[in-house]
């Protein structure tokens, strides 16, 4: 399966992709939130020059007990900085938000990919903002305010379908319809492990996976490490996560994790040059 973004092609399976984090929260978890327009672009160029396939760019936090944002405040946070990315970059951009309006002016301004953290939970309609701008979308599989107890891949499969249903019947093209299983996302830290090492399950949906573990705080529960120093095990998770799978991982540390993808790529997919 291949799917067109903005000006390229993405083979799925040929190789990993890269999608690099540029976030205007202040409040961000991982502490690298962003005030500046200018800030960000130059993130952005960075990360373009490091490797990276995609910018995904969110304007609120989305760590465990966030407070939602106003959506002027959001748009006006993020809008700015997705306009001067698109002028002055060809990667494709992507916009981490779940609220219609948000997603409408990301749009106008040019975004590439829709990045929905709740799966079309909150805000099915943005099924047909895709549909009708012919935008891939990634679902992301949400357990907040809902749990699994028990046999969290088998929920996250169904949350899986249940979003790619909506979609398919809003009449998004399969080849616009990514995964994500929801790393941080109302699971424990043991169901995050899990998740990671039984990825391939994922496969059985036929659309391209996303993984998005970048120094969440599962990994510093991981015994003997420290709390806040989580970049080697981001790239571990991620190793595995691509050895099972894995399309597109979604991370901060962009030079880093390119090189660590490439090497995953010679080992998993052969790709040797």
């Amino acid at each position: 399966m291949a799917s067109t973004i903005g000006s390229r092609r993405f083979n799925w399976g040929e190789r990993t992709f890269v999608m690099g984090i540029v976030n205007l929260s202040p409040d961000s978890f991982s502490g690298d939130g962003l005030s500046a327009t200018g800030d960000a672009l130059a993130q952005a160029k960075r990360f373009a020059a490091e490797g990276a396939d995609i910018i995904d760019a969110g304007g609120e936090s989305t760590k465990p007990n966030y407070e939602q944002i106003p959506i002027n405040e959001e748009i006006a946070r993020v809008i700015p900085a997705i306009e001067k990315i698109r002028r002055e970059l060809d990667v494709p951009v992507s916009i981490d938000s779940y609220k219609y309006e948000v997603v409408k002016e990301a749009i106008r301004a040019g975004i590439d990919i829709i990045n929905d953290i709740w799966g079309l939970q909150k805000e099915p309609r943005l099924a047909n903002l895709a549909a009708k701008y012919n935008l891939p979308i990634i679902l992301t599989s949400n357990q907040r305010g809902h749990p699994a107890d028990s046999d969290i891949m088998g929920a996250v499969i169904r949350d899986l379908e249940r979003a790619v249903g909506v979609c398919e019947r809003a009449g998004v093209p399969p080849e616009n319809i990514i995964v994500d299983p929801g790393i941080g996302f109302g699971k424990s830290r043991e169901q995050n492990f899990e998740v990671i090492h039984c990825l391939a399950m994922l496969k059985k949906l036929g659309r391209p996976i996303l993984l998005g573990v970048s120094r969440k705080s599962f990994i510093g529960t991981a015994p003997d490490l420290p709390t806040d120093e989580r970049i080697e095990g981001s790239a571990a998770a991620n190793a595995i996560g691509i050895a099972n799978g894995a399309d597109i991982i979604r991370i901060h540390d962009v030079k880093f994790m390119t090189r660590m993808a490439k090497i995953c790529d010679a080992i998993v997919r052969r790709k040797y040059g």
